[in-house]
């Protein structure tokens, strides 16, 4: 049998080298006509949807892509703003309930393609300049205008009218909010053991973007067994602007917004003392803030494709992490979508006009398509949300959270030594990298990194649902052992101290 030439070899590598430099210059060029057309494009929308709101709702409503900012006087005792590298931020909001601790300046700080190259250009000259001057100078304080009536807002004490926009879906489902009778709290299913039997545990499920609680009670709930079903009490919530949950239009949804519902509808309302958790994506963010806050009364953190990207040092965290998440690039296309909700304000808000307002016609014609042998909840799911609330939560949350994440699992690895820490990452996940749970494992040793073969961001739960259902109750079981110490209650909690905030070190 001839043995391969070593020169045959070489030449077929190198050809498979060219070829794959060849697409990522293709991908490259195409990208940067696509986006700089999208730039356009958004431009356009933007005085669209200025006048439609208008004639709409009779008022102008502020949006996110004008550059101008709007100078704060930081004595005024209304809004304090800190500055750090050249980058603001919101810390406080006084005479007022509210303390919003990060609003990600990736809301308002998204350059066009075109400009970023000549911008990043005049930064580096400006920083040049800056380590050549020795004159003093004076700091100013700014900071996005439509952030500032929002708060503007909130501190004169307007109250937030609770009718969906023109551009939002109204149906029973999306809007039953907004009734005299609803509650104003979290929609949340909760199941109980049957009559007569006491739970022992309470297990709180979150869900990621784009998403609600029938990710959980449509997959795992129908296959807990017979002994999980008597011993624990299962919560999975619809987060703050998603699902049957409220969709304020005057919320900036910031992680302590997401939070304080979470504990106000599920930890005060249903007397939870201690608790498991399961997260997915987005959520996982959240159920590790929740840690941070309950340390003592947390049994076990499970989290799935957490968005978890460490910012190198010197580089301002949620523009990297902004870019790691929306690359802007056209392939993959699940890089296009991504880049599309994150980067344009009025085209997202364009397709959820499209699909989130009309989605009862999209799930007519799919149940249509299918003749209704295919259940669609995570159609609905992913329809039942309002642009507001996912433009914020996609920003403030994933973003925003780039200098946070790492205190909280430093919190985790320090202060939680009892708690069973999960992590699971399908290896075909093009949204979020198999690195983000690596990066998980590095910063906590002790976490159990799971790779599950063949997944990706969904499929990790969808299609193998029984298996996934009895590795958690696997997990909780686990976990109990560990539970040796006692606990505090979840009233007696505050917020730690973290190192960082919106940027890296």
């Amino acid at each position: 049998m001839p043995k391969p030439r070593p020169k045959q070899g070489f030449m077929q590598a190198s050809l498979k080298n060219r070829a794959a430099m060849a697409g990522r210059l293709v991908n490259e060029l195409v990208s940067f006509v696509v986006f700089t057309v999208l730039d356009l494009l958004d431009a356009v929308l933007c005085l669209v949807y200025k006048l439609l709101d208008y004639a709409f709702e009779a008022e102008w409503k502020p949006c996110y892509c004008s550059s101008s900012a709007r100078e704060m006087i930081t004595s005024s005792g209304n809004i304090l703003v800190s500055e750090k590298g050249g980058w603001s931020k919101i810390v406080c909001l006084c005479s007022s309930k509210i303390h919003l601790e990060d609003i990600s300046d990736t809301l308002y700080s998204r350059p066009p393609l075109l400009s970023e190259l000549s911008r990043s250009t005049m930064t580096e000259l400006r920083r040049f300049a800056s380590t050549r001057s020795h004159a003093a100078s004076v700091t100013t304080f700014t900071i996005n205008s439509t952030i500032v009536e929002m708060l503007q807002g909130k501190i004169g004490g307007r109250k937030s009218n609770p009718i969906p926009r023109w551009s939002d879906c109204s149906c029973k489902r999306c809007a039953g909010w907004c009734s005299p009778s609803a509650s104003g709290d979290l929609y949340v299913h909760a199941q109980y053991p049957p009559d007569g039997v006491a739970a022992v545990e309470d297990v709180l499920f979150i869900h990621g973007f784009i998403s609600s609680s029938a990710f959980w009670t449509e997959t795992v709930f129908p296959n807990l067994s017979e002994v999980a079903r008597s011993r624990y009490r299962f919560f999975a919530v619809d987060l703050l602007g998603f699902g049957r949950s409220p969709k304020p239009a005057d919320s900036l949804y910031t992680l302590q917004e997401h939070v304080d519902m979470i504990e106000r509808s599920v930890l005060k309302r249903h007397r939870v003392r201690s608790l498991h958790i399961v997260a997915h994506s987005l959520g996982s963010i959240l159920a590790l803030a929740l840690a941070v806050k309950h340390p003592d009364a947390i049994k076990s953190l499970t989290l799935l494709a957490p968005p978890y990207f460490p910012v190198p040092k010197g580089v301002h965290g949620t523009q990297y992490v902004l870019r790691r998440v929306a690359p802007r690039r056209v392939w993959p296309m699940i890089a296009l979508g991504a880049s599309v909700a994150c980067w344009y304000e009025h085209i997202s808000r364009s397709v959820s006009l499209l699909m989130c307002k009309h989605h009862r016609f999209w799930e007519f014609l799919f149940r249509l398509l299918t003749c209704n042998r295919i259940r669609t909840f995570l159609m609905e799911g992913f329809f039942c949300h309002t642009h507001n609330a996912a433009w914020h939560t996609l920003h403030n949350i994933i973003c925003g959270s780039a200098g946070k994440l790492e205190g909280y699992l430093d919190t985790v690895r320090e202060r939680m030594r009892t708690c069973e820490v999960t992590v699971l990452h399908g290896s075909d996940d093009d949204l979020l990298p198999v690195s983000c749970s690596a990066a998980v494992k590095a910063r906590v040793p002790r976490a159990n990194l799971r790779l599950i073969k063949g997944k990706d961001h969904i499929t990790i739960v969808i299609g193998r649902q029984k298996a996934f259902t009895r590795e958690l109750e696997q997990i909780w079981a686990s976990a109990n052992l560990k539970a040796t110490f006692p606990r505090r209650t979840l009233t007696e909690a505050k917020w730690p101290k973290t190192e960082g905030g919106s940027g890296g070190d």
